[in-house]
């Protein structure tokens, strides 16, 4: 999701001063279009979206399409969200750097809301209409999944995919508090080795049950390592290597392979098959040398200025895509042989997503930028 997983970033030099501590360190690009990190971003996108159309619907009872040979790679596509955490660590703190946190906060609420408002109405008519009760959506619960914070009063989303939202809005809290005392690159690291810490507290499973719950809404201490990952080498990125990021890095790696595995477990006893766990490492590897290659800007000369436009349909995309697909091929999948069905419903899901970004996000952009201006003094 500008949104972390879903965003793409243009960095740009700023007027605003720099930290005594940073100057002689610190990277000031001209104006570099991180296109990969683009491209990367719809990849994880559609990843996520054929491991539900291919694997997850069918495997759950979504839908009664089934892959039978497909489904066996398909079955990776989650990683997808694994990659989304740790591209937002990197380009939302980069996007925060020298910025006011009003200023920061506005630009999450004009990346977020328009789309995920149009995307919620969209999936809960849909549900309501053509949903044969499967998805049944109360009123109540459709004014609350627009605000974003359902998951406080405990109430339900309205798609599967929404988690990981309450995920990255409670990772901005992050950002924002950082914003707010001062972006600098001692108190990044600070923060780095105490999330990391508490991360690994959470784990031990020493505190009680209420405690370990409370702080674990601000720790995520299941997918912190990729936040942590992607904010350390976006420090790599502005500053270069060092002994201390390569330590944090290296220590979320391993709890990321760690907590992938464990992972990889639950989702085959939710789905009563097996998920290889060599694979599931193989994918984690992966995604961090791509983002560590990223931060030392060795992928630069591939980057393509398209890339941008595919990433811009990763944020609709990802929304749009879930239940009202699986209604798709729940309606469709006994009159539509099913390879072509598969691939009917992800490009109407790319065109919905198209659609989204053109008539909502782009032309609301500007406009809600000058109704919150306000807020970003």
């Amino acid at each position: 999701m500008n949104h972390p997983p879903f965003q793409s970033v243009t960095v740009e030099s700023s007027s605003s001063s720099v930290p005594v501590s940073d100057i002689g360190r610190q990277h000031t690009p001209q104006r570099d279009r991180l296109y990969e990190i683009d491209a990367l971003r719809i990849t994880a996108a559609v990843a996520v979206v054929i491991y539900h159309y291919v694997f997850s619907g069918y495997a759950g009872g979504a839908t009664k399409v089934g892959f039978p040979l497909a489904d066996e790679i398909a079955r990776f596509g989650y990683l997808g969200v694994d990659m989304f955490f740790m591209i937002s660590g990197f380009v939302v703190l980069l996007s925060a750097w020298n910025r006011r946190p009003g200023a920061f906060l506005v630009s999450r609420i004009i990346r977020l809301y328009p789309a995920f408002w149009v995307a919620v109405t969209i999936t809960a008519l849909i549900s309501v209409t053509l949903g044969m009760g499967k998805y049944p959506v109360t009123f109540v619960q459709y004014l609350a999944n627009l605000t974003m914070f359902n998951s406080l009063p405990d109430i339900p989303n309205i798609d599967v995919v929404y988690w990981t939202l309450w995920a990255e809005i409670r990772f901005y809290a992050i950002i924002f508090v950082l914003a707010w005392i001062g972006i600098t690159r001692s108190r990044v690291i600070g923060v780095l080795w105490g999330w990391l810490a508490l991360t690994f507290l959470l784990q031990s499973g020493l505190l009680p049950a209420s405690v370990h719950s409370l702080a674990d809404l601000v720790v995520q201490s299941q997918f912190s390592h990729y936040f942590i990952a992607g904010m350390a080498l976006c420090m790599v990125y502005r500053f270069g290597p060092s002994a201390q990021l390569a330590t944090i890095v290296l220590l979320s790696f391993v709890n990321a392979v760690y907590r992938g595995i464990e992972f990889a477990g639950k989702v085959g006893t939710r789905y009563q098959t097996e998920i290889n766990s060599a694979v599931v490492v193989g994918v984690i590897v992966a995604i961090f040398i791509v983002l560590f290659l990223i931060s030392l800007r060795v992928t630069q000369r591939l980057g393509r200025p398209w890339f941008a436009v595919a990433g811009a349909l990763t944020y609709p995309l990802y929304l749009i895509h879930a239940h009202v697909g699986f209604i798709v091929f729940d309606r469709l999948g006994d009159v539509v042989q099913r390879h072509v069905l598969l691939i009917g419903t992800v490009v109407l899901m790319c065109l919905a997503a198209y659609a989204i970004n053109v008539a909502v996000e782009r032309p609301l952009a500007p406009r809600l930028k000058r109704l919150l201006a306000p807020l970003a003094r």
